[in-house]
């Protein structure tokens, strides 16, 4: 009998739409005549996915008494029996109940259900989330801080014939969340709040389709082993970086990281080729600092043995599927690379193939941009070439002109030596030319002019001839020289262009232009060390400075430029004239912006003491004049006052006081917050005795607020006082915007050893581009009324969260209104596992897949 065929559909997180997807495509499928039925699926009362049951036959579930609770689970019999084409079966991860001892099928695991569907020749379409995967559990409980109890090997799931991944955007997720899609309403704020958050979903998602493309990976290159492929395929951008353990070893990682990056999925890896016997130059410690590179930048470090290097790089990159190969110049010289033959770059480009190959420069290739010196037109290298030409190429071609000698004529004789001393002029300039010209005019006198074998010239006319050659020769020499003289003169007027308007445009950019240009100062002078100097403060240094052969040039009236190395020209000079005025305008320029800085804090100030003055004003002024006229009404003898009249003016003037107390309380405190001085005890502090003592003191009852505090929830490390103080601030603005029949809520869960308390309201909530806005003093988003105080509430309540290492933030309460959530660290983290009334909030399991 044919084995049935696995379809799995793959999820981030619950509530994606994996039991949809799979009731969706059943349908279908009945459609197209197939036989299906549903061997178990579990709806967690959500509507939608109950609604696509109806037309599908399923197969009634056993019942199981487990621990004194009736349960139901799969029937694996009455689906053996039923034979279908297709059964579906949801939460392929999920543990079985035990069953009883009857001799029925009876599995520890589903997916050990599905194998014997499998067995049987029935296909099966299932489902499972990203979390329930073995190997994926640990990197699953650092992103969620929640460890999964219920596993399904990596081996089951990869022998599926199909994985296909239901997906669904992190936000869009939360808002089918707040809308009560995947949870009753009660669960929702503590779901969103701790496994749902955005950070979580985006991980999850990410992971999944991780997953899902090395799956694919592997599948792939399976295929291409099966049918004898060796061309690369590009499904995604593979980069392979050649290293060496020199120091350019960075510089490739880092393009190779920004090629592989360019593409979504893109991989990068290091390859480091070693000889057979390890005898092969290379730097440990180089290379170990790039393998941790390499590891930074999410790639993976490979090491080969290899006697051929080109071709150990180019087997690597196949057996890769590399689609990019990035080499380094070499860093032999020219003669060097004359004298041994192409490099290993020009072998691995010929033998690359398909694959892309990228030579990178980098600094010790000679890379770095730098000015070229003024001085003559063709460099001391170059003249010595040619003299060794003349020395080597007249003995030759004298050889060549003797052994063809006819005796008719010298003409042709003349012309081959004037064409070497053209040659040699081109290569060595003038000097060597006339060196040229004096050697191959002695020759042509010696061996081709009568009488043969001595310097004596017999006709006046030979010796006319001879002077004609050696003059044109010198003239020749001489227009090449110029014309290199001038070529150099041109490259360095491009070079100094392209420095000038670089150091130009490095102003522009602000501070960090001064660290360009001192870079660029020493590169292009080809100095060992630059260091700038403000009012003998170093500003900005590149390479290593010499206190031994340092010149100082004055940049503006502060700033000193100090260089270390050779001597400057007469030439370099004019042009460093330019770069010090950019880099004194560099320094104005940093001057300036840090005076802005200094001004920012101060026009801040202003602010809040405008602010301030503004508030203050009517605010305490208001209390004053209330106290002041119930206490001037009491003292003043010729008035007949009732004893209750004298308790509400003794009310009065009491409340008057409090509410200024408490307002000089607030804007001391303010003030210590913004001055870093807030004093701050920090202990274990448990919720249940900060929460009531809140309550009390804005005179709360049951009927005013609602608590939704889960089980087991550790104390945080607080400063009891001060969470107090949050904590009624935040209440006090809940119940004001809290609309009637709908009380504020208090919430309290712990996720990832941090503690959270939550002030909810179901109020008109805050525009989320002045969510900011409400932690700043003195704000009060547009509130006129006189009882509303000054808009400290909130910027003290954050103040004291981060002044007890905690945050608050502003968050949407699902369904209108806002939750301002605190949180804290715990102060200890139980090791034992949470209660499961504390953990079905928070944590999915596998019955409550979607």
């Amino acid at each position: 009998m044919a084995r049935g065929h696995l379809r799995v559909m793959l999820g981030a997180a619950p509530g994606v739409g994996k039991t949809y997807a799979m009731l969706e495509e059943g349908k279908r499928l009945k459609a197209l005549g197939k036989d299906v039925v549903v061997a178990v699926v579990e709806t967690h009362g959500r509507a939608a996915t109950a609604s696509m049951l109806e037309g599908l036959e399923v197969v009634p579930r056993r019942s199981v008494e487990h621990r004194g609770v009736e349960l139901t689970e799969l029937d694996l019999d009455a689906v053996l029996a039923r034979a279908p084409q297709l059964a579906l079966v949801d939460e392929l991860a999920h543990t079985n109940a035990p069953g009883p001892d009857d001799g029925s099928h009876s599995n520890a695991k589903r997916w050990e259900d599905v194998d014997a569907m499998l067995a049987a020749g029935i296909d099966v379409m299932s489902t499972v989330n990203i979390q329930h995967i073995e190997s994926l559990n640990d990197v699953v409980e650092q992103i969620t801080g929640v460890q999964q109890q219920e596993t399904i090997p990596d081996a089951v799931l990869r022998r599926a014939d199909q994985i296909e991944v239901v997906d669904l955007a992190p936000q869009a997720l939360r808002d089918r969340l707040a809308e009560g899609v995947v949870y009753p309403a009660a669960r929702v704020d503590a779901a969103l709040s701790n496994y749902f958050r955005l950070g979580n979903l985006t991980a999850l998602r990410e992971l999944a389709l991780l997953w899902l493309a090395d799956e694919v990976d592997s599948a792939l290159q399976q295929y291409r082993a099966e049918h004898g492929i060796a061309g690369k395929w590009e499904a995604r951008e593979r980069v392979v970086v050649a290293l060496t353990g020199g120091p350019e070893g960075e510089t490739l990682l880092r393009r190779g990281a920004r090629i592989a990056a360019r593409s979504a999925g893109g991989e990068l890896l290091a390859v480091h080729v070693t000889s057979q016997d390890g005898l092969r130059e290379a730097n440990p410690g180089a290379l170990a600092s790039q393998r941790a590179l390499v590891e930074q930048l999410g790639g993976s470090y490979h090491q080969v043995v290899g006697s051929d290097i080109p071709q150990a790089l180019v087997e690597f990159a196949r057996g890769e599927n590399a689609t990019q190969l990035v080499i380094g110049v070499s860093r032999r010289s020219r003669l060097a690379a004359l004298l041994t033959g192409p490099g290993i770059g020009a072998t691995v480009v010929r033998e690359s193939g398909d694959i892309d190959v990228h030579i990178v420069t980098h600094s010790r290739a000679g890379g770095r941009f730098s000015l070229p010196r003024p001085r003559g037109g063709l460099t001391a290298r170059r003249q010595v070439y040619g003299f060794l030409l003349a020395l080597i190429g007249g003995p030759l071609l004298t050889l060549v002109l003797v052994s063809m000698r006819s005796g008719e004529s010298m003409t042709a004789d003349v012309l081959s030596y004037q064409l070497l001393v053209v040659v040699v002029a081109l290569v060595g300039g003038i000097w060597p030319a006339l060196f040229a010209a004096l050697l191959s005019g002695l020759t042509l006198d010696y061996f081709f002019v009568a009488p043969l074998y001595t310097i004596t010239i017999a006709e006046p006319l030979h010796l006319l001839a001879l002077i004609l050659y050696m003059v044109i020769a010198a003239l020749v020499s001489l227009v090449v020289d110029q014309a290199a003289r001038r070529t150099r003169a041109a490259q360095r007027a491009a070079a100094e262009a392209e420095l000038l308007a670089t150091v130009a445009g490095g102003v522009i950019r602000g501070e960090d232009a001064l660290q360009a240009l001192v870079t660029r100062t020493r590169e292009a002078f080809s100095l060992t060390g630059v260091r700038l100097l403000d009012g003998g403060e170093v500003v900005s240094t590149d390479g290593e400075s010499d206190s031994e052969h340092t010149q100082r040039i004055a940049v503006g009236d502060r700033g000193t430029l100090e260089l270390s190395g050779r001597d400057l020209e007469a030439a370099d000079r004019r042009l460093l004239a330019a770069i010090v005025a950019q880099l004194d305008a560099a320094l104005e320029h940093r001057e300036l912006a840090a005076t802005a800085s200094e001004l920012g804090p101060l026009a801040e100030a202003d602010r809040v003491r405008s602010a301030l003055l503004a508030a203050v004003g009517h605010d305490l002024r208001r209390p004053l004049a209330a106290a002041t006229a119930a206490v001037t009404t009491l003292r003043q003898r010729d008035l007949a006052l009732s004893d209750g009249d004298r308790e509400a003016l003794l009310e009065t003037a009491e409340d008057s006081l409090d509410g200024l107390a408490t307002l000089v309380t607030n804007l001391l405190d303010v003030s210590r917050v913004q001055a870093g001085v807030l004093g701050v005890s920090l202990a274990p502090t448990e919720l249940e005795d900060v929460i009531p003592a809140a309550l009390e003191e804005l005179g709360l009852g049951p009927a005013k607020v609602e608590l939704d505090l889960a089980e087991s929830v550790p104390p945080v490390l607080a400063d009891a006082v001060l969470l107090q103080r949050v904590l009624v601030n935040l209440l006090g603005n809940a119940l004001r915007f809290s609309p009637d029949g709908r009380p504020p809520i208090i919430g309290a869960s712990e996720f990832g050893g941090t503690v959270q308390l939550r002030v909810v309201d179901h109020g008109p909530g805050i525009p989320g581009e002045r969510r900011e806005a409400v932690f700043l003093p003195f704000q009060r988003l547009g509130d006129t009324d006189n009882d509303t105080g000054i808009g400290l509430g909130l910027a003290l309540s954050k103040g004291f969260a981060e002044g007890m290492g905690g945050t608050l933030e502003a968050e949407d309460t699902p369904g209108g209104g806002l939750t301002m959530v605190v949180s804290l660290p715990a102060a200890t983290t139980p090791a034992t596992t949470p209660h499961p009334a504390a953990t079905t909030t928070a944590t999915p399991s596998t019955e409550e897949t979607s």
